[in-house]
């Protein structure tokens, strides 16, 4: 390979980690005159990569969309994980992907060496997808809009259902999405209410990315956000329960995406979760199998009495 065959495969690698640089920036990580830079981005340009460039603050070389998409470099560890992440959602919760997954994924094995290719059928031999995880698959232009927002800071306004079935239009600032495997959220900052939202994909319609950006705000950590939201804010009986088990061991009984859990000292923890009935919530309370409190509320902790006398009747009659 020639020096500036392979100083333009670096400029492309540098253009498809970043969303812009400027042409001095270039030039010193490549260590060449910007003159150099100017003439390989035209070499880029004529092997069909659209390039952009723009001036004045802010401004510089951005790699764009195209027509047809070009070929990407891709390092050992890259076409692995990208591998594997098409064989999951092969199986996922974006809905119509499937098929593209596939067919991307034999297009990818064609040029993997085999050395790759034995690392991603390792992981692909010993992996089961369950059938039927998803509740309902989100749209890839929801998600793929709302993730360039969020990447980008950009508002966006979309409808949303909520869970009582009101529909409203809603104006956001999008952080993170987040997904539990089964249905994807996004963390956002809702501007005409003034305050954090968990929103799920699956209600969004009429998603749009209007243009204008926004200064990012400090923000919550999106995944305990979402966990704390999920796990009890739909729900009209949210229990605080105290167990006599350290934090991480409960952590590993309960789904993730189910309850949120605070350490209590080193041999306790506080489990916050929500249900729709508080008897059928007390069967489920007992999981981790050690000692524990209903602290709140009464409605919970009266279930737990009534269940008990029910179990303790039970075995009585079975002697």
């Amino acid at each position: 390979m020639s020096e500036t065959t392979g100083r333009v495969l670096q400029l492309l690698g540098l253009l498809q980690s970043r969303r812009v640089w400027s042409g001095d920036e270039l030039a010193a990580r490549l260590r060449v005159t910007t003159r150099s830079v100017r003439r390989d981005i035209d070499r880029l340009r004529e092997l069909g990569y659209p390039v952009h460039a723009s001036t004045g603050h802010g401004g510089g070389y951005q790699l764009g969309a195209g027509a047809a998409l070009p070929p990407l470099l891709l390092d050992p560890d890259e076409a692995v994980a990208v591998a594997v992440c098409l064989r999951v959602a092969a199986g996922g919760s974006v809905a119509g992907v499937g098929e593209s997954a596939l067919r991307a994924l034999s297009k990818l094995d064609q040029v993997m060496p085999s050395r790759l290719r034995s690392q991603v059928a390792a992981v692909h031999d010993t992996t089961v997808t369950l059938a039927g995880a998803t509740d309902t698959p989100v749209e890839p232009e929801v998600l793929m809009t709302l993730a360039r927002a969020s990447r980008d800071h950009e508002h966006v306004t979309v409808g949303y259902t909520d869970v009582r079935g009101n529909v409203t239009s809603r104006r956001l600032e999008p952080y993170q999405l987040v997904t539990t495997g089964r249905r994807w959220y996004l963390m956002c900052f809702d501007r005409d209410r003034d305050d954090w939202r968990s929103l799920r994909l699956d209600r969004m319609s009429d998603v749009r990315a209007v243009g204008t950006t926004f200064i990012p705000r400090e923000a919550p950590d999106a995944a305990s956000y979402v966990r704390r939201a999920i796990s009890s804010s739909p729900y009209p009986y949210v229990a605080r329960v105290r167990y006599r088990a350290p934090a991480d061991v409960v952590a590993r009984v309960f789904p993730a995406a189910s309850v949120d859990v605070e350490p209590d000292g080193p041999d306790a923890c506080i489990v916050t979760v929500g249900a729709d009935d508080p008897q059928r919530m007390v069967p489920w309370l007992a999981m981790p199998g050690c000692e524990f409190e209903v602290l709140e509320p009464d409605e919970v902790v009266d279930a737990v009495r009534v269940v008990a006398e029910r179990i303790a009747r039970a075995g009585a009659g079975g002697d």
